[in-house]
């Protein structure tokens, strides 16, 4: 028998539902027949998902990476946190990417009509590779809320949206992260979505002191997980 331990099931109570009416777009968008389940090949388990030259340290710093004439406007953040498999061991080399509004809650995108300021020098977008103990880190704005239709004077909580993928290409885990203290979350069908109360609790990143530099950022603490039973809820 292998010495590899077998990957855990995923707690599927842990994770928001396809559909879930608070949330109206998923009434449209949910499957409606059976889910197929599609096999995965030697190739797709094992191929590499991106070019490792492609990443750079700028990346990782969303107050550098788009700036024109001046740096961004609003509250500097440091993210960071280690990406984990099902049994605590880090996950070297996983690419992960962020998106998110900006300061004044508008994203740098087309179809944003929200009547707020865009930041001509913040995209709102960066990347970064863990490192060898799965350690990753941000520097960013923290994004604001803002409004949206799904429901009567409905309100984004700040979020950060990720997605990372592990080894391979199959292994893409899309979440978001979310802010302590947020008075939002509690009347946010998306985070409320997902009907463990500890699932959402592991979308709300810690305060961190440690990680906080005097005169420069604060500092928040978000690991994630992307697979077996302790799988971080997905998006």
């Amino acid at each position: 028998m292998s010495d590899e331990k077998k990957v855990s099931n995923v707690d599927w109570q842990v994770h928001p539902p396809y559909l879930h009416e608070p949330y109206k777009s998923t009434v449209k968008r949910s499957p409606q027949q059976p889910l197929i389940a599609t096999p995965q090949t030697m190739s797709e388990l094992t191929g590499p998902v991106y070019g490792y030259d492609a990443v750079t340290d700028l990346d990782a710093d969303l107050t550098r990476n788009s700036v024109i004439n001046a740096a961004p406007l609003g509250e500097r953040i440091i993210v960071t946190g280690r990406v984990l498999d099902d049994w605590n061991r880090p996950v070297p080399n996983a690419l992960i990417e962020i998106w998110q509004a900006n300061a004044s809650g508008r994203y740098l995108h087309k179809v944003d009509d929200h009547d707020a300021p865009l930041d001509p020098n913040f995209s709102g977008a960066g990347r970064v590779l863990t490192d060898r103990d799965g350690y990753y880190q941000f520097t960013s704005i923290k994004p604001g809320a803002y409004p949206w239709l799904n429901h009567h004077n409905a309100w984004r909580p700040a979020h950060i949206h990720f997605s990372v993928f592990g080894g391979n290409i199959m292994s893409r885990l899309v979440t978001q992260m979310y802010f302590p203290g947020d008075p939002l979350l509690k009347l946010d069908p998306i985070y409320n979505g997902v009907p463990d109360e500890k699932g959402r609790e592991r979308l709300i990143a810690i305060y961190d002191h440690d990680v906080t530099q005097p005169v420069w950022a604060l500092g928040y603490r978000f690991d994630i997980v992307v697979s077996g039973a302790r799988l971080t809820p997905f998006e």
